[in-house]
């Protein structure tokens, strides 16, 4: 067995041009700043990376564009999230072939009122893991959809492809685990997300990496390293020092917050986030920098 994904693996944002279209060469630059950032791993099109605001022909040509452009420097996981099955096993064949390490998938959703009952979304699950390609099951309260510990557990047992897990719904220790107990051996790559708002209590209960932004992984990144060594005082020190930025990050900007840092770092040209999103209101971006500033992380002086 290969060694399991660990560590820090953030979320690639989406560069636009001020007038809205997809800056490629902002994209490149993105990839190459969390390269330098030293992450584990990155994702791409996630919802921080804004894909529910992609057309179909850009989801693609972003597809590729950052898998050649990162060419096997960091594994990548590709969100291929879709109500339909079809669409999802066409999209994991896809990346498959251009190279992802790993997809990440939301239980079938559309909308408030049409989800997938725990048939449906097995079903889904297993003809994707028939692909080839590790499974990381986003659990997040977007989709509505509930997912029992006990059912998360017997997919991990059951369909092979499934062995990972990014918690972030409400409690998400309390989650990890009473996961990590239920499926044992199963549970190969416990994360957590929501930026690493709660990350020392996820790690205390088991998870060994976390899906952040790509804000300030490389001041995450020695967090999860103590914890791991078994210096918790070492880890709970550096998580205080970062968590009011994180805080506002995820309490107050979303995923405005890493456009706005890496704009203002010269990694992009522009922090446009497509509507019906609303820009950073400017008393909350100058709050942002403001922390932002104090930590100095390499999102802020990587292009200047």
């Amino acid at each position: 067995m290969t060694e399991a994904y660990k560590g820090v693996w953030p979320v690639a944002p989406t560069p636009f041009h001020d007038d809205g279209t997809v800056d490629e060469e902002g994209m490149r630059r993105v990839l190459d700043l969390m390269v330098d950032q030293g992450v584990d791993g990155l994702c791409i099109l996630a919802n921080f990376s804004e894909q529910f605001l992609l057309t179909d022909e850009e989801r693609a040509r972003l597809t590729r564009l950052c898998l050649e452009h990162l060419a096997g420097r960091v594994p990548t996981i590709v969100t291929c999230s879709h109500f339909s099955t079809d669409i999802v096993v066409t999209r994991v064949r896809e990346v498959k072939a251009l190279g992802a390490a790993m997809v990440m998938l939301m239980p079938p959703y559309h909308g408030a009122l049409l989800k997938g009952n725990e048939t449906q979304t097995y079903e889904q699950f297993a003809r994707v893991s028939d692909v080839g390609l590790p499974i990381m099951i986003q659990d997040a309260p977007l989709s509505g959809v509930e997912l029992s510990v006990p059912f998360l557990a017997r997919m991990a047992r059951e369909i092979p492809a499934v062995s990972y897990f990014k918690i972030e719904t409400p409690q998400a220790a309390g989650k990890l685990r009473a996961l990590i107990a239920e499926g044992g051996e199963a549970i190969v790559g416990p994360f957590d997300g929501e930026e690493a708002i709660t990350l020392m209590a996820d790690l205390d209960a088991g998870a060994t990496g976390t899906m952040s932004s790509a804000l300030l992984p490389e001041l995450i990144k020695p967090v999860l390293t103590a914890h791991a060594a078994g210096d918790r005082a070492a880890a709970a020190a550096q998580y205080a020092k970062i968590l009011p930025l994180i805080n506002y990050e995820n309490r107050q900007c979303g995923l405005r917050a890493c456009k706005a840092v890496m704009k203002e770092g010269g990694v992009i040209g522009s922090d446009h986030v497509r509507h019906p999103l609303p820009p950073l209101p400017p008393a909350t971006r100058a709050g942002l920098l403001e922390l932002a500033r104090e930590l100095n992380p390499l999102a802020l002086t990587w292009g200047r």
